[in-house]
């Protein structure tokens, strides 16, 4: 039987998605992750964490809301990670990670953008042989993967960026500037209203003031 012209067009379309491999990411482990924090005192709000996967397909808002935050005000940590934060499932590897928060000691509203390299995503599918750390001694071994980027933002639009992984080293893969959202917060939903700066940040920052340059 003779397909008519449209419905041929359709079939074609749908055939292309399962080409184009738009159904359940192949990889080694059921989700990687996203880890959001910041200093100590620079409480952070993000409004929204989209994802491009290498795929080119779109995913937003995947993460968002609280923070967790270092032992420090001045400084990034000395290590970071431990394969905590948000699993992402259902999303191939990042190509392009985009964040969009409220630094509330200034406040501020601000959006950056992460590439992720291939050899990232390179990393992120090695099987690593490594000691469990989470055993006391004799420590097994086990196998683990660099699967979580641990996302740390700062006053004045700066984040660092590391890979990290259960028990692994992590790999540092830089520091960012973002941009001022020039529409505010809530993207311009909220009349230029952030969220209340805790009592507790508020007399720290008063105290000492913001450690710009420090991050």
């Amino acid at each position: 039987m003779k397909l008519p012209a449209p419905l041929l067009w359709l079939v074609a379309v749908l055939l292309s998605g399962c080409a184009n491999g738009q159904g359940r990411p192949d990889l080694p482990y059921s989700s990687w992750n996203i880890g959001l924090g910041a200093p100590s005192h620079m409480e952070v709000w993000v409004e929204s964490v989209d994802v491009i996967d290498r795929r080119g397909l779109v995913f937003e808002r995947v993460h968002g809301g609280r923070v967790s935050y270092t032992g420090n005000p001045v400084g990034w940590p000395k290590r970071v990670g431990g394969g905590g934060g948000k699993s992402i499932s259902g999303v191939d590897l990042p190509e392009f990670i985009f964040v969009r928060w409220q630094s509330l000691v200034e406040p501020q509203t601000y959006n950056v953008r992460f590439n992720i390299p291939l050899w990232v995503r390179e990393e992120m599918l090695k099987p690593r042989e490594v000691a469990d750390c989470s055993r006391k001694e004799p420590r097994p071994t086990k196998i683990a993967y660099l699967d979580t980027f641990d996302i740390l933002l700062a006053p004045g639009g700066i984040a660092k960026v590391w890979l990290t992984g259960g028990c692994l080293k992590s790999i540092e893969l830089g520091r960012f500037e973002g941009k001022v959202n020039k529409v505010g917060p809530y993207e311009g939903t909220s009349g230029g209203k952030h969220r209340p700066l805790s009592e507790a940040s508020k007399a720290y920052i008063e105290q000492f003031g913001i450690p710009y340059g420090s991050w």
